[in-house]
């Protein structure tokens, strides 16, 4: 079958005065002349023959191959494939090419609802597939089940192999980077060694100007010392009048000492820097922040971070992108964000008592535009000035509302939430500290975070974000999306030109700029604002 070939070749004599079609099949030549009268043909119609025969050749060649498929009568003449191709030319053929077509349907509907029987033995491979089908005569169920537990087994291995990549990608994400572990290490032991490390930050002269409302005032809580450097380093860099801008770094116990010689040794210049350990708050107690006992104490807490991620999880009946999400929302970091984000909704209260208005900024964000405008928009009496992300082209990062991040088959979530909501996002937030005051934000955020932990965390169970949903919720004020533009540390189909844009882009998900699984393409917007000829950096090959 399909052994022999068929070969149709139509010639025009110079004179227009002939016709000659050949046809060849297995090295045999059939010739067909036509003669033209001799009248007159004017090009009009000479072209609209030509243009009838391009349309009818196809058709003519396609029922030829069919013919030759069809293998019946082997036709070495027109004068046979004219019996053969007229009466299907006509319609009145017969349709036995039809009927094979539908009793192969039917097969394949009736084995798309059976299962594959454990004895059958499957091609490791398409040629060796083909080779069974040389030696076997298979029956058309035979076939179709053989294709349909290959096509189930190749599906299986690809879920199975993007099920490990998305493992082997959490875990990568979930650990720091030996350049950075080398940095935090070398420079904490500056800290001890070297008085010039540990060196007032900001000087006695500039304290003042850590409470003063004509300046620029951000808050930056993280444990990570490079990329505090380059959040401080791109908002200098970007800003108008640099010598306004006051950054309060907030960081744990063991960073801090690290965190402090990076910024006494290396001053930014004419902007203020404070850095602050959480464990120098003496104010930072679980009677003032209940929740830390809580994170400290709960079992399922533990377990969720910490625990098997796979265990209990039916694969089967999760998709790659959700598990990705759950993935994200289990690290370990998440822990400890949640604890940042407990002292973060205390500000208010304690650490900046006297200050109007502040920007928060996660440590995986840079700063390209001057960001002095935020200070100047009106929030309307809001708390958080937010951009929004349920609205956007990118369908995969401006989707989210917040039937995204709770669980709406939980009565005290079905009842409190609409799932149509717009949520907004973290990361760059301008947050109007008067109006947060006269709010309940803080005990609502801690009160909702206590009933997920009584419900074993099935109320949400995407990180840090849901419970601010609910604390802020009728408390935010929609931004402009040029403000904060996220996603670069998931999407790796961001537009450059996008990029190059916005005033803030947010590396939010498992592939920050720091790590080797970063996206090529985004780092440079990050690594340009890493000071490669730092001793320190060059010492601990920082992304070498």
């Amino acid at each position: 079958m399909g052994s022999e070939e068929e070969k149709m070749q139509l010639h025009f004599s110079p004179s227009m005065r002939s016709i000659t079609i050949s046809s060849s099949s297995n090295g045999f030549v059939d010739l067909m002349k036509i003669k033209v009268a001799a009248r007159h043909i004017s090009y009009r119609t000479l072209f609209h023959t030509i243009l009838i025969l391009a349309f009818l050749l196809p058709f003519v060649f396609i029922l030829t191959a069919v013919v030759t498929l069809e293998g019946v009568n082997k036709c070495s003449s027109f004068d046979c494939l004219g019996r053969r191709l007229g009466p299907k030319l006509l319609g009145r053929g017969d349709n036995s090419g039809q009927r094979l077509v539908k009793d192969f349907y039917k097969v394949l509907n009736q084995v798309s609802t059976e299962e594959i029987p454990d004895g059958l033995k499957l091609p490791e491979s398409f040629s060796q597939l083909v080779s069974e089908m040389r030696n076997k005569k298979y029956s058309t169920k035979e076939f179709a089940l053989i294709m349909k537990g290959m096509m189930e087994r190749s599906e299986r291995e690809i879920r199975e192999s993007k099920f490990a990549e998305l493992m082997n990608k959490h875990f990568a994400a979930s650990s720091i980077p030996k350049g950075i572990h080398c940095l935090s290490l070398r420079l904490t032991d500056e800290y001890s060694s070297n008085a010039h490390a540990r060196r007032q930050l900001p000087s006695p002269e500039l304290l003042p100007m850590l409470s003063n409302n004509s300046y620029y005032h951000f808050i930056v809580s993280t444990d990570n010392i490079l990329a505090a450097s380059v959040v401080v380093t791109s908002a200098v860099q970007s800003f108008l009048k640099p010598e306004k801008i006051v950054f309060h770094v907030i960081t744990d116990k063991k960073t801090y000492a690290g965190m402090h010689s990076w910024f006494a040794l290396n001053p930014v210049s004419k902007a203020i820097v404070e850095v602050k350990g959480v464990h120098q708050f003496d104010w930072l107690t679980r009677e003032n922040v209940p929740v830390l006992e809580a994170v400290e104490n709960h079992n399922s807490i533990r377990n969720y971070y910490h625990g098997n991620h796979i265990a209990g999880a039916n694969l089967s009946e999760i998709t790659p992108r959700i598990f990705a999400s759950k993935l994200q929302a289990r690290s370990p970091k998440s822990s400890q964000r949640l604890q940042f984000k407990s002292v973060e909704d205390l500000v208010r209260d304690f650490l900046f008592p006297n200050l109007d208005k502040v920007v928060f900024l996660d440590d995986d964000i840079v700063v390209q535009r001057d960001l002095s405008p935020l200070w100047e928009i009106d929030l309307g009496g809001k708390v958080n000035g937010a951009v929004e992300t349920c609205k956007g082209d990118d369908e995969w990062v401006m989707s989210k509302r917040f039937r995204n991040y709770f669980n709406f088959s939980h009565p005290l979530i079905a009842k409190n939430l609409n799932p149509d909501e717009c949520a907004w996002a973290y990361g760059m937030n301008i947050f109007d500290l008067r109006a947060w005051r006269r709010t309940n934000i803080r005990s609502t955020y801690h009160a909702w975070l206590k009933e997920n932990l009584k419900s074993n965390l099935t109320m949400w169970k995407l990180g840090t974000l849901p419970p601010a949903l609910i604390a802020f919720k009728g408390h935010v004020r929609a931004i402009d999306p040029h403000w904060h533009m996220l996603g670069l540390g998931y999407q790796n189909n961001t537009k450059i030109e996008n990029v190059q844009k916005a005033a803030v882009i947010h590396y939010n998900g498992q592939s920050k700029p720091w790590l080797q699984i970063g996206f090529e393409h985004l780092r440079p917007f990050w690594s340009k604002y890493v000071n490669y000829s730092n001793e320190f950096i060059s010492n601990c090959h920082i992304l070498e």
